[in-house]
């Protein structure tokens, strides 16, 4: 018989709450299906767009695209008005929701757009984006001056872009001639930011024409600047220059997350070496250092990176200095905002907004695309008016977001229609919680009845203020069906489930401790008995993290799921895999589970903080803090460093003591070099071996101390009058042992007492040339060099013996003659110079009419010489030719002048072969007389030259007739060659095979085969 409270509250529902008809006629029936539209949702928004005015292409277009039910209707705004589309039907048209704007003109149509995209909803107004017109002009026509620099000095180029925008222009310069780029390295460099051109030093090979490149990515357009020629001026003695920066970053603000480029570039010789660093901390771990050092980039820059940096550029004249700040600011990003909602009617409502970001950003309110005056979105009761599209806008200067959602105000009567109680399952003795959640408003009372029963919270039973009913230690009483009531004073509703109760899963196997070796594998057992009509599945987690394990198959395997033994297998446990597994037995009803720790043992972790307590110039004192020893005692620490030297190499460092213990936090780095910057790691063993290094100490500088090195290859000699020329190697940088590094140069005659002594200062010198009128000619000295710093002097090197420069020669060569031997060559010859200091002689020779004293060729010959020939002479022409002797001091005077004519060239004709004719075993050869031409010389003879095929060489007969008998050989071919010779050389050559017998013509020799053929005959 049904329930007796049951049967009224039944009634109670059907005649007690019955609902205005004329309210409920009033109010938006939101359970038709106009219900399920929603409001405007941008899925595509206008982007900043730069329009180059040079584009051919007449149109612009503006995205924008919402999702809405019903579809939404757009409208644009320029500068916050209203577009007219039909007031300026040639400029502006709609393509659903796109704006295209055609024939675009700045004056007109340059600014911020925003797109409002509607329906019966409400209104969403996009975020803005600006058009712009973009232009990069071309470079001034006007000349661009020279640009003279003393060799060995700095030199900047300057870019000088033309007027453009946006302002994002790359730079590149071109040397000479396009495609011919300059390529940048430590000497010279590009400013971004300039466009300039930087050479810390100028050397000869930089001679040239230089023009600029200024790119627009924006507008995919570059321009050439003129040409700036470059003309370096030689100087006798290059100079050295202190490093002096004139690229100089400025205080910089740039955004968390994003790129930045510092730079720095210096002018100076030696060319100097750029280093960076933060003030006041580490470079970030985000940052590389580029272009030779004269560009610091930072990656997805954070809040903490902000401070001052500081570039310094050293050589071994000087240093220079400079540092500015870096801020770091930030885009608005939301902490808080809002989310569509449906509220019932009469309701108190909130929304609320807040972002971050540096500057703070500001937060305002729109409401149907038009702004609300007011800080807070608060709402003391709820009416249809306040229904419709919200926006929450956060901005700085760096940017704005957008927030949007819907708010839905209604009231209905309860409805189960999209959220029926559904059917549940509980395991036995456990818990379970059936919801009833009808859609109404305003908040209805809820009441729950098993079958016929009404229920009511007890100790296993509570109804909770959602409506939702839990019930405690389920037993198979519990089974049934649950129904939920629910009225409010616009009607009511109810929904029926049921409830099955099922065997509780447990486990039946528990997984056990475990203690393994790295490299060795782990078991742990698991297994549950569960309900026969669910399916068991078995989860692992290590530390509360669920184990992936179809990522770390390398590591981990188990049974497929499905069966009631989840057993897993760590293969090859490594340290990382050590903690507390937790197996978890679940069915869609319930889970247990159960735990079990694994010990790894393993090589030790990493110590920790490193760090130099005392130094001096050969040794450090290091502590340390112990890693973990991942269950075996420490046995020992290996110490190692690298240096300034050799930054890619870790070396073993010698320590005192030799052996450190595993209980030991610090121990003595000994025999390391003075005034070198060392970094320091830390490696601790076990029994198991040898763990990962620790993170390296923060960079040292050993204390400096006195050279024990002495420069090497002394040595010199010669030079100019008057000169005392002293050479050597420079000691290497890692043997400075101190700053203010140089050389004691020392030097006396052979027969002197006194020594005198100069200070080079420069470290990378490798010479020093004495001057004094008193010196004599050829001097014999003794020189020796000691390095030194700012604690003390170093060794001197073993005493060399050298000579100082001999006078230059004053007389010159005498008696001098020659002639010419051909048309290109000639030979000449001289009385050699009495005086013992002559090195040897220089020939200089040049066409009298032709040619200018400046262009002359030369050739040189040793001391012991009084001839020689000079080639490369051009055919019938007049030579002015002249002798000077010279040794180290330069040359001497001139001889008188001597003129040879050059012979007029050979025939260029070959001789044409006319007729061959066998004679037993020999064949006579004939050809016809070459003609020369009134330019050429007379033919005196002819040449043949007879030579197996396979060979270069053979058998030269010369011969004034224009036939020639020549022996034949069987089974073997031989090749004629016959020219026509005259006093200016050999003429051009013809070529017959004769095989056996046999003769085959050939085809007279091209240029190369009549030079190989000269320098032949030349040989034999």
């Amino acid at each position: 018989m049904p329930d007796l409270s049951l049967l009224l509250y039944l009634l109670l529902l059907l005649f007690g709450s019955r609902a205005d008809p004329s309210m409920q006629e009033e109010d938006p029936d939101f359970n038709r299906d106009e219900a399920t539209g929603y409001g405007p949702v941008f899925e595509e928004q206008p982007v900043d767009t730069i329009y180059p005015e040079e584009l051919l292409e007449d149109k612009i277009t503006m995205s924008c695209r919402a999702r809405a039910s019903p579809p939404a209707a757009y409208k644009w705004r320029l500068e916050g008005v209203e577009i007219d589309l039909s007031a300026d039907h040639k400029h502006y048209t709609l393509s659903e929701g796109n704006l295209i704007i055609s024939f675009p003109v700045k004056n007109q149509h340059e600014g911020r757009y925003s797109c409002l995209a509607s329906n019966k909803f409400g209104t969403v107004v996009s975020r803005e984006a600006s058009v712009q017109f973009g232009y990069l002009d071309l470079f001034s026509s006007e000349e661009r001056e020279s640009v003279y620099v003393k060799e060995g000095q700095g030199a900047v180029l300057l870019c000088a872009p033309p007027p453009h925008h946006p302002a994002d222009l790359s730079f590149r310069w071109i040397f000479n001639e396009f495609p011919t780029f300059i390529s940048l390295d430590k000497r010279r460099f590009v400013s971004q930011i300039t466009g300039n051109l930087y050479i810390s030093k100028v050397e000869a090979s930089d001679s040239g024409n230089y023009s600029c490149i200024a790119s627009s990515s924006s507008i995919s357009k570059s321009v050439f600047s003129n040409y700036i020629p470059l003309v370096p001026l030689r100087e006798r003695s290059i100079r050295k220059y202190p490093a002096d920066l004139n690229v100089k970053f400025p205080d910089t603000t740039t955004l968390a997350g994003q790129n930045i480029t510092l730079e720095c570039f210096a002018l100076g010789n030696p060319v100097p070496e750029i280093r960076w660093r933060k003030l006041n901390g580490e470079l970030p771990p985000n940052h590389e250092v580029r272009m030779a050092g004269a560009h610091l980039h930072l990656y997805n820059v954070r809040p903490e990176d902000g401070g001052s940096y500081q570039c310094e550029a050293v050589n071994s004249k000087g240093k220079d200095y400079h540092s500015a700040h870096l801020s770091v600011e930030a885009f608005p990003v939301w902490v808080e905002h809002i989310s569509s909602a449906e509220a019932d009617l009469g309701s108190a409502y909130a929304m609320s907004c807040s972002a971050s970001g540096k500057p703070e950003p500001r937060v305002r309110w729109l409401k149907n695309g038009e702004p609300l005056d007011r800080n807070e979105m608060t709402f003391s009761s709820l009416t249809f008016e306040d229904s419709g599209m919200y926006q929450c806008i956060a901005e700085n200067p760096h940017g704005v977001i957008f927030a949007n959602a819907e708010l839905r105000v209604f009231d209905c009567a309860p409805t189960f229609e999209h959220n029926p109680v559904k059917h549940a399952l509980a395991p036995r003795n456990g818990r379970v919680v059936m919801e009833c959640r009808p859609k109404a408003a305003p908040k209805p009372k809820v009441l729950w009845s098993k079958d016929t029963e009404l229920l009511s919270n007890s100790s296993r039973m509570f109804i909770w203020e959602d409506g939702s009913l839990e019930i405690l230690n389920v037993t198979r009483t519990d089974e049934g069906k649950y129904t939920c009531f629910a009225h409010n004073d616009r009607g009511k509703a109810n929904s029926t489930g049921s409830l099955t109760v099922t065997d509780s899963t447990k486990i039946t196997l528990a997984p056990s401790n475990a203690d393994v070796k790295v490299g060795e594998n782990a078991r742990m057992q698991c297994a549950a008995s569960h309900d026969s009509s669910l399916d068991i599945t078995f989860i692992w987690s290590l530390d509360g993290r669920v184990i992936d394990l179809d990522k770390d198959s390398q590591h981990y395997e188990r049974s497929p799921n499905g069966s009631s033994d989840g057993e897993l297998m760590i293969k090859s446990a490594q340290l990382k895999h050590a903690g507390i597994y937790t197996c978890a037995a679940q069915t869609t009803v319930d889970n247990v589970t159960s735990s079990a720790s694994l010990v790894v043992r393993g090589p030790p972790g990493a110590p920790a903080g490193v760090r130099v307590m005392e130094k001096s110039d050969k040794n450090v004192t290091l502590r340390w803090s112990r890693g973990a020893d991942n269950h075996s005692p420490i046995s020992k620490y290996t110490i190692q460093y690298r240096d300034a030297f050799f930054p890619a190499a870790w070396r073993n460092a010698t320590t005192s003591p030799p052996d450190v213990e595993g209980n030991a936090e610090t121990a003595t780095v000994v025999d390391l070099v003075p005034w070198t910057e060392y970094e320091f790691r830390v490696m601790a063993t076990n029994t198991l071996g040898t763990g990962d290094p620790s993170v390296p100490s923060r960079k040292e500088k050993t204390l400096p101390s006195s050279p024990v090195v002495a420069p090497s290859d002394v040595g010199g000699g010669g030079g100019v009058n008057r000169e005392l020329t002293i050479t050597w190697t420079p000691v290497q940088e890692q043997y400075y042992y101190g700053p203010n590094f140089g050389y004691i140069v020392v030097f006396k005659p052979r027969a002197g007492v006194e020594w005198t002594q100069v200070i080079v200062s420069d470290p990378q010198a490798k010479r020093y040339v004495h001057k004094d009128p008193s010196i004599a000619p050829a001097t014999e000295f003794i020189v020796k060099i000691q390095a030194f710093n700012s604690k003390g002097e170093g060794p001197y090197s073993q005493p060399e013996t050298i000579y100082s420069a001999q006078d230059v020669p004053t007389d010159a060569p005498g008696s001098i003659d020659g002639k010419a031997l051909s048309a290109t060559e000639a030979v000449v010859w001289w009385f050699p110079i009495t005086q013992s200091n002559i090195d040897g002689y220089q020939v200089k020779y040049w066409r009298k009419k032709e040619d200018s004293e400046g262009g002359a060729h030369r050739v040189v010959v040793s001391g012991r010489e009084n001839h020689t020939r000079v080639d490369g002479m051009k055919p019938d022409s007049l030579y002015l030719i002249e002798i000077r002797g010279y040794n180290s001091a330069g040359y001497g005077p001139a001889s008188e002048r001597l003129e040879i004519h050059t012979k007029k060239p050979p025939p260029s004709q070959a001789p044409r072969i006319i007729g061959k004719k066998f004679k037993g075993k020999s064949v006579n050869v004939a050809w016809e007389h070459v003609a020369t031409m009134a330019n050429e010389a007379p033919v005196d003879g002819y040449k043949v030259l007879y030579r197996p095929q396979a060979q270069s060489t053979g058998t030269l007969y010369m011969t004034s007739r224009r036939h020639i008998e020549l022996p034949l050989f069987e089974n073997e071919t031989y090749v004629v060659e016959v020219r026509a010779y005259t006093e200016g050389g050999d003429g051009a050559v013809s070529q017959i095979f004769i095989t056996g017998g046999s003769v085959m013509a050939a085809r007279p020799l091209s240029t190369l085969g009549l030079l190989l053929v000269a320098i032949l005959c030349l040989n034999l």
